[in-house]
C-alpha cells in the first residue's frame, strides 16, 4: 500500500523537504561570487568568440541510421500516443482518489519533470513523439506539414508561452489540480484543442504554439548530442546550441532557435513560475495558504518580476555592447541574448524538481503496476512503498545548490560569446548589466531554495 499524502505533493517540486542543510548567506554569497568570477576570468581570457555549433566529433554512421530509422521514429511515436490516451483514460475511469490513480503522477511527475531531463540529455525528444503531431499525421494520411493558414510570424513563441503559463498555473495555484477526473479530461482536452490548431495552421503550431514541445526543443539546445547543418550526429560542448540556429532535420529549414521571436517570453514563465514555487514554501507566504486569487497574483508578479530584470538587462547590454537595433539592423541581435536563459532554467528546474522526480516517481511506478486497481500487479511493483531515503538531504542540497550555480555560469559563458560576436571591444563593458542581473537572479534563488 502506498503511504498516505496530501493529494496536492504534486504541485510542489521539493517533495516537502526542511531538512536541507543549506546556509542561507553563504549559498547566496557564494553564488554571487561563482557568477562575478566567471565572469572575470571570461573577460580577461577570452577575447574572441569560440562556440561553435558546427563543431564536433561526428559519431558513427551506425547511430544516425538507428535514430533515423523509420521503424524506431514509428514505434516510439506510436508507444507515446497509446501511453498518452491509456493515461487519459486511467485519470477518466481509474480509481477516484489521487494517491491511488497513476495519471495525475504521470503528468505532474513522469511527463512534466522527466520533459525537462531528458531533453537536455537526449536532444529534441518531444518533437520526434509529440503524439498530437502523431495523430494529425495518421487523420490525413500523410506526413506533409502543411495547414490551410499560416501563422503569423510576429507572434512567435508567444502561444507557447501562453500554453506554459497555463499549465504552471494549473500545476501551482489551481484547486483540485491533482483530481485524476480533471487531469484526464484535460489530457483529452489538450489533445483536441491542439488537433484543431494543427489542422488550421499545420506543424507549424507544434514547433511553435504547443509549449511542451517548444520547451523541449530549447532545452535541448544544451544536449551534448546534436545534429549539424548537414544532418551529421556530433558530440559538442552542450553550450554550442545556444549560439546557432537549430534545424529539424536533415535538409530542413531551420526552427526554433533566436530567429523566432519572443523566445524570452516563454522561459521567463518557466524561470517565475520555478521561482513562485519556491516562494510559495517560504513561511512569508503562510498566511495566504491556498488562496487561488493569491496564488494567480503572486505566480504572475514572479513571472512579471523576473521579465523586467531580464528585460532591462538585455536592453542595457545591448546599448552597451553596440548590439542594439541602429539604422539597416534588426532586433534579432538584442534577441539571440534569450538563449542565455536555456541553462538557467535547467539549472532552476534541476534544482527544485530533481528530488520530486525520484522521490515520487517511485509512486508512478508503483501505480503502473495496477494502473485500474483490479489486483493485477504487472512489473512486480505493486506491493511496494516509497523510499524517501533513496536521496539524502546532503545530496539534494548539493544538487540544487550546484544546479543554480553552474546554470547561471553556463549563461554568464554563453552571454560573452554572443557579446563578442556583436563588438569585441566593447563586449566585456555591455555584459555588466547582464551579469547584475544573473547576480541577482542567483541569489533570489539560492534564498527562496534555503527559505523553502
Amino acid at each position: 500500500m502506498l503511504p498516505t499524502r496530501p493529494p496536492d505533493v504534486l504541485a510542489h517540486g521539493l517533495g516537502g523537504r526542511t531538512d536541507l542543510p543549506l546556509d542561507a548567506g553563504a549559498a547566496m554569497a557564494g553564488g554571487a561570487v561563482a557568477v562575478a568570477v566567471s565572469f572575470l576570468a571570461l573577460a580577461a581570457l577570452r577575447r574572441r568568440p569560440w562556440l561553435d555549433p558546427e563543431r564536433g566529433r561526428a559519431l558513427p554512421p551506425v547511430v544516425a541510421r538507428v535514430v533515423d530509422h523509420p521503424a524506431v521514429r514509428g514505434t516510439a511515436r506510436g508507444v507515446v500516443l497509446v501511453l498518452t490516451l491509456l493515461v487519459a483514460v486511467i485519470g477518466l475511469v481509474g480509481p477516484p482518489a489521487t494517491e491511488d490513480n497513476l495519471a495525475p503522477w504521470v503528468l505532474y511527475v513522469v511527463f512534466w519533470v522527466g520533459l525537462a531531463v531528458v531533453s537536455p540529455l537526449l536532444g529534441p525528444v518531444w518533437r520526434a513523439v509529440n503524439p498530437v503531431r502523431t495523430l494529425a499525421r495518421l487523420l490525413r494520411r500523410s506526413s506533409a506539414p502543411s495547414g490551410r493558414r499560416r501563422l503569423p510570424e510576429r507572434l512567435g513563441y508567444l502561444p507557447a508561452a501562453a500554453v506554459l503559463a497555463g499549465f504552471v498555473w494549473l500545476e501551482l495555484v489551481a484547486p483540485a489540480r491533482a483530481d485524476p477526473r480533471l487531469v484526464g479530461a484535460l489530457v483529452l482536452g489538450y489533445l483536441a484543442v491542439t488537433l484543431v490548431l494543427v489542422a488550421v495552421y499545420g506543424e507549424q503550431w507544434c514547433a511553435r504554439g504547443d509549449g511542451f514541445e517548444v520547451l523541449s526543443t530549447q532545452l535541448a539546445r544544451l544536449a551534448p548530442v546534436a545534429r549539424r547543418a548537414d544532418g551529421t550526429l556530433v558530440l559538442r560542448n552542450p553550450l554550442a546550441g545556444l549560439v546557432g540556429r537549430e534545424t529539424e532535420r536533415r535538409g530542413a529549414r531551420p526552427v526554433g532557435g533566436d530567429q523566432v521571436p519572443h523566445l524570452a517570453v516563454v522561459l521567463v514563465v518557466l524561470l517565475g513560475s520555478t521561482g513562485f514555487d519556491g516562494l510559495s514554501r517560504t513561511t512569508w507566504w503562510a498566511p495566504y495558504g491556498d488562496s487561488v486569487a493569491a496564488g494567480t497574483l503572486g505566480l504572475a508578479a514572479s513571472v512579471v518580476a523576473v521579465g523586467v530584470l531580464y528585460g532591462a538587462a538585455v536592453r542595457l547590454t545591448a546599448l552597451a555592447s553596440g548590439s542594439a537595433p541602429r539604422a539597416g539592423r534588426t532586433g534579432s541581435d538584442r534577441a539571440s541574448f534569450a538563449a542565455t536563459l536555456v541553462p538557467i532554467a535547467l539549472g532552476y528546474t534541476v534544482a527544485h524538481y530533481s528530488s520530486f522526480l525520484l522521490v515520487e516517481g517511485q509512486t508512478a511506478a508503483i501505480l503502473a503496476s495496477d494502473p485500474f486497481a483490479t489486483g493485477l500487479d504487472l512489473f512486480g511493483t505493486a506491493e511496494r512503498t516509497v523510499d524517501l531515503r533513496v536521496v539524502s538531504p546532503t545530496v539534494v542540497a548539493a544538487v540544487q545548490v550546484n544546479a543554480i550555480v553552474l546554470g547561471h555560469v553556463a549563461a554568464t559563458v554563453a552571454a560573452h560569446d554572443l557579446a563578442l560576436r556583436h563588438d569585441r571591444d566593447r563586449a566585456r563593458l555591455g555584459q555588466i548589466p547582464l551579469v547584475v542581473a544573473m547576480i541577482v537572479l542567483t541569489c533570489a534563488a539560492l534564498g527562496l531554495l534555503v527559505s523553502g
